[in-house]
């Protein structure tokens, strides 16, 4: 099979054990993590590859495919992959954070399972051990609309995957010893676009788009970096915005987008200029030392280099951040049509649900020990030898963390609690959850297992007078959320999805430092209906590795 994907239409045996579902296609994937040679920014260094790719292979499945991916790790370290975006619906088991799943060993391999169940959209996967993420290890998520879904645009000419994002030159373990030593990674080194980086005027440029008079193309666009927001443009090209992390939008119009980190969005652009080269140009936001990029758009029997001259970027400072504000309130949800399911998206009413709960974090970056930590309301999280799910399911939890730590409104005083951060989420409740943001810093914040509305975003301080702001008729439903410096940002959601979920800043040396916690959501009728049980092929670490295992749901 090696790296090809082997689409398996027979009837499938019903196996909750296994996370797969009988009647719905499987595409089988087997990866052999490794490291190699790359060069994102024109230094050699040492990268992590999948099936010798930098990105790695693309996830390219329709809603309600069935997904095997036999991961191989010949690393010399354990390794987790994630797949951020994907809900994993009654199936945290198969989330890839180290509070759900044990992580696969050098030299062991470990076959993830699970369904795309009732999601579009553009996302992507990336490790989410150690700092595996700063060498590589990550590629794109592809779920297309079923045949019988009509999509509110026609049908595309190609598709690129765009990842992007900022870029070290140290390697990742690097990178971890200076944060274990309690220090900052710093800025990063550059800009890197599917893995490389070129300089404008470059004659020896190669195009990474190709594009033919008169067509219009999809570019799925994530930022993988660690660190930075960006802007991202095309030279003489608008694009229409047309779907953002499994919604489909109000289709408008922009000469250039901000794209924070962890965040995924799809636009659409026509070949309507002269045939010759153009630039895709990528530059940071909100930094105080500039960083930029161009990758090559090459038009079929084009006739001429790309200009040097570049879109010029937005503002930057106070007046960038209210730029940027305006165009996130710009997105709005397209309530008319239909991503997963027939029904139109508007259809789920969610500025009639009463909230249940309201959680209020705040982040903070301190010291503890003398080392360099980061924090959510008073906590800091740390990750446990024995990961949070499997101590709950097996009835240990006592053992490994104390629930609720974490209260829903932060703390007075600058102490800071190094534990791991685990808050009891009850199951069906409707929360509100207020990310409010004190540093000079823009923050972007991440939820597993869900989409949320993002109903506001408003520089200062937030307070119930502020909810007359929200926006409850069409905000995006999505995963991520940004929050600017001295700003605040709310969004709501529904805890339907019964497992362990992470809350994280997508900074990966803020998460890495302590920035996250886990939603702990339980349906206490242990039903099948609810959750799937333990997978009979899942690793076991840590105290329960030789305990007995508990009785599997009904």
């Amino acid at each position: 099979m090696g790296s090809s994907s082997k689409i398996i239409y027979a009837v499938l045996f019903l196996c909750f054990s296994t996370c797969v579902i009988a009647g719905d296609p499987t595409l089988e994937h087997e990866w052999k993590v490794t490291y190699g040679t790359i060069a994102p920014l024109g230094v050699p260094q040492q990268g992590i590859l999948i099936n010798g790719q930098f990105p790695g292979p693309k996830i390219n499945c329709t809603s309600n495919n069935n997904i095997v991916v036999n991961v191989f790790n010949q690393l010399d370290e354990p390794l987790l992959l994630t797949w951020a975006g994907v809900q994993q619906r009654k199936n945290s088991w198969q989330d890839g954070t180290p509070g759900a799943m044990c992580p696969i060993l050098p030299g062991k391999n470990y076959t993830y399972r699970f369904q795309v169940k009732d999601q579009i959209g553009t996302y992507f996967y990336f490790p989410t051990t150690a700092l595996h993420r700063a060498s590589g290890g990550m590629g794109m998520i592809q779920i297309h609309s079923r045949n019988l879904i009509p999509i509110p645009f026609d049908k595309p000419a190609d598709e690129y995957a765009v990842l992007l994002g900022d870029w070290y030159n140290k390697g990742h373990k690097s990178l971890k010893n200076i944060l274990d030593s309690g220090r900052s990674i710093g800025r990063p080194d550059g800009i890197q676009i599917n893995g490389q980086s070129t300089k404008v005027g470059d004659a020896n440029a190669k195009p990474l788009f190709n594009f033919e008079a008169g067509k219009t193309y999809r570019f799925r666009v994530c930022n993988v970096g660690l660190r930075l927001s960006v802007n991202f443009r095309i030279q003489g090209h608008t694009m229409k915005v047309v779907e953002m992390e499994g919604s489909h939008t109000v289709q408008n119009v922009y000469d250039s987008l901000d794209l924070h980190v962890g965040q995924c969005m799809s636009v659409l652009v026509t070949a309507d200029q002269a045939p010759k080269d153009y630039y895709f140009v990528v530059s940071s936001r909100f930094a105080q030392h500039p960083l930029s990029t161009v990758a090559v758009i090459r038009y079929a029997n084009g006739n001429g280099p790309a200009s040097p001259e570049l879109p010029p970027p937005p503002p930057q400072n106070t007046k960038g951040i209210a730029w940027s504000i305006s165009q996130f309130r710009s997105f709005r949800w397209n309530l008319t049509a239909s991503a997963a399911r027939p029904n139109p998206q508007g259809s789920y009413k969610y500025g009639k649900i009463n909230i249940t709960r309201t959680i209020k974090l705040v982040n903070t970056r301190s010291s503890s020990n003398g080392k360099l930590r980061f924090g959510i309301n008073g906590v800091s999280h740390v990750d446990t030898e024995t990961p949070l799910k499997l101590a709950e399911y097996y009835g240990v939890a006592d053992k490994v963390f104390t629930y609720n730590l974490m209260k829903d409104e932060p703390q007075e005083g600058n102490k800071v609690e190094v534990a791991p951060n685990v808050v009891n989420g009850t199951y069906r409740n409707f929360v509100e959850i207020i990310f409010e943001n004190h540093e000079k810093t823009i923050q972007t914040w991440h939820l597993d297992g869900y989409s949320f509305f993002a109903v506001a975003i408003e520089p200062g301080r937030w307070s119930p007078e502020k909810r007359k702001n929200y926006n409850l008729l069409d905000a995006v439903s999505r995963n991520t959320i940004q929050v600017y410096p001295n700003s605040w940002a709310a969004v709501m959601t529904t805890l339907d999805n019964a497992g362990m979920w992470n809350l994280r800043s997508e900074m990966r040396e803020r998460a890495y430092l302590g920035q996250q916690f886990y939603f702990s959501v339980v349906s206490e009728a242990r039903s099948l209906r609810d959750e799937y049980s333990l997978p009979e092929t899942q690793e076991l670490c840590g105290i329960v590795k030789s305990l007995p295992k508990p009785a599997p749901y009904t």
